[in-house]
């Protein structure tokens, strides 16, 4: 049995296995630019975050109808269960849907089809996230967030996603206090190929409960200390560290160093179809590159659950808790 553990950075897109899409491209009559699945999951290397994106975007087209996103979320859900996740917060990216004639309702029907029965069919709680695209215009932004208004039940929060280098955190100062006065939790990615001011303003604009990446903050010992004094969280992903070249090898991932200065760190997967593992992959190669006792490997479990929205169930995550600590390695 793997160690329990929350998933706080997931894009559900970042799930599409060159298996699925194939599958996905015929029943939808997409043509694909690749012959096989090998030769699709040879693309999957890349240079930097935009060389990511470009080919994330483009596997979209086979996302059409709720069933395709329904799918989608089954067969992360039961990758995630079979790595131990127990409950998942999981981001969407209704923008890029809207782009290809594919309406908010079918993305959100699509995928609460499969998280409602989630824990049923895998003893996974979830949440879910809706993302804007910082390469987006603030108003598509605003524009996006009416549009799922009449779907916000199914809506846990908000999140800032795609390039970052460029599109400050301010951006977006309009629409997150709209979502704050519609009682939407906030996230935001800041501090992966962006500065460390990034995280501090999408904290001080944004007033985001949680930093996505955020590992540039250890350019700034002030911002640091703040981070660990405030509790706030911070979503790394390895494995994604290291395919988009933000960091050269796993070995100088700084999570070891975030720990030991007391930041909330929790360990993620972001896109595991692009970046080579789910979340149980990452603590394995991080664990091993980092040379993590058990312990720690434990305290980035117990983080994951207290980073988490389960504060609107505090006996869920308790529970959570506990099996994190009578777990044997």
């Amino acid at each position: 049995m793997p160690l329990p553990k929350a998933e706080l950075h997931l894009h559900i897109e970042g799930t599409l296995e060159p298996e699925l899409a194939f599958a996905l491209a015929e029943r939808n009559g997409v043509t694909l630019p690749y012959a096989t699945t090998e030769e699709l999951r040879e693309a999957y290397r890349f240079s930097d975050l935009q060389s990511f994106l470009d080919l994330y975007y483009a596997l979209m087209a086979v996302l059409r109808t709720p069933e395709d996103f329904t799918a989608l979320a089954d067969a992360y859900l039961e990758r995630a269960a079979a790595q131990g996740v127990r409950h998942a917060e999981i981001f969407f990216d209704p923008q890029a849907h809207a782009a290809r004639g594919v309406p908010m309702g079918t993305v959100v029907e699509g995928l609460a089809a499969a998280l409602d029965r989630a824990e049923e069919r895998y003893g996974i709680s979830t949440r879910l996230i809706m993302c804007f695209l910082r390469d987006e215009s603030a108003e598509s932004a605003l524009a996006t967030l009416e549009a799922a208004k009449p779907y916000l039940d199914r809506i846990t929060g908000v999140g800032l996603d795609s390039a970052e280098v460029g599109h400050p955190p301010a951006k977006f100062r309009e629409v997150y206090e709209e979502a704050a006065r519609l009682g939407l939790r906030r996230v935001a990615h800041a501090g992966e190929e962006g500065p460390a001011a990034y995280v501090r303003e999408a904290l001080d604009v944004l007033g985001v409960e949680r930093i996505d990446h955020g590992l540039r903050c250890m350019e700034d010992p002030e911002l640091v200390e703040r981070l660990a004094r405030e509790r706030v969280p911070l979503t790394l992903c390895p494995l994604s560290n290291v395919r988009l070249r933000v960091i050269d090898e796993l070995g100088d991932h700084p999570l070891r160093a975030m720990l030991d200065a007391g930041l909330l760190v929790t360990v993620n997967s972001d896109d595991p179809a692009y970046f080579g593992g789910y979340v149980g992959d990452n603590y394995a190669a991080v664990g091993e590159a980092l040379a993590l006792s058990r312990e720690q490997l434990r305290v980035l479990a117990r983080h994951s659950f207290e980073a988490s929205f389960l504060d609107d169930d505090e006996p869920r995550r308790a529970r959570y808790l506990a099996e994190v600590e009578a777990y044997t390695f």
